[in-house]
């Protein structure tokens, strides 16, 4: 019987010291070697103190900033700390990545899209509203948002700001980035990036 337990035994310690060791820190050290900055989290800055990550979206409520997609993350409810079934809406909660689950026939999705559009209509948004703007992601984080969102805000950031249009549009374009090699996802631009160099204005 110890003839087949003790191999059971040696290769179980064997792989969890490969895998559980040996492999993650050989990973860790040339993620850290060939791109540092995505290994430590994408971090962005401002006077040496980070303010975020690039890859997590991140809740902009003031008129003087870009908004992110609408989120539907949620946390548990703290008047029911006991029942993890009741819960709130956290949006941009990192701690609870999820979507909403409602597909197109959900009648809360329809009542919920109708009512983000309408309220883009009373802040003065005019034309077609970018399906990005009153949609959720399947993740809830996304850091990013279309082009087209991001210059339907021009009017009520430079508005809040007391700045001219022109100027805050030129900041949408300066950072509005393409599909990677042409092909790969959508032209986007950074919610966080974009506000930051709007405050570096």
């Amino acid at each position: 019987m110890l003839s087949q337990i003790r191999p059971a035994i040696v290769l179980l310690a064997l792989f969890t010291l490969l895998t559980g060791f040996v492999y993650p820190m050989a990973i860790t050290g040339v993620a850290q070697v060939l791109m540092p900055y995505q290994a430590n989290g994408s971090l962005l800055q401002v006077g040496g103190n980070p303010v975020g990550s690039a890859l997590i979206g991140q809740n902009f409520a003031s008129d003087k900033y870009f908004h992110g997609r609408p989120s539907a993350t949620q946390a548990q409810d703290p008047a029911h700390p006991d029942d993890p079934s009741k819960t709130i809406d956290a949006p941009y909660n990192a701690a609870n990545s999820t979507g909403s689950n409602l597909g197109p026939t959900s009648q809360k999705l329809l009542d919920r899209v109708k009512a983000d559009v309408a309220a883009k209509r009373a802040a003065g948004w005019t034309g077609p509203i970018p399906a990005d703007s009153v949609t959720t992601s399947a993740s809830g984080l996304d850091p990013e948002i279309s082009p087209a969102t991001a210059f339907a805000e021009v009017p009520a950031v430079a508005k809040a700001r007391g700045v001219a249009e022109e100027k805050v549009r030129a900041l949408v374009a300066a950072h509005a980035q393409d599909r990677a090699l042409g092909l790969i996802g959508e032209p986007r631009v950074n919610v966080l990036r974009l506000n930051l160099a709007l405050d570096a204005m």
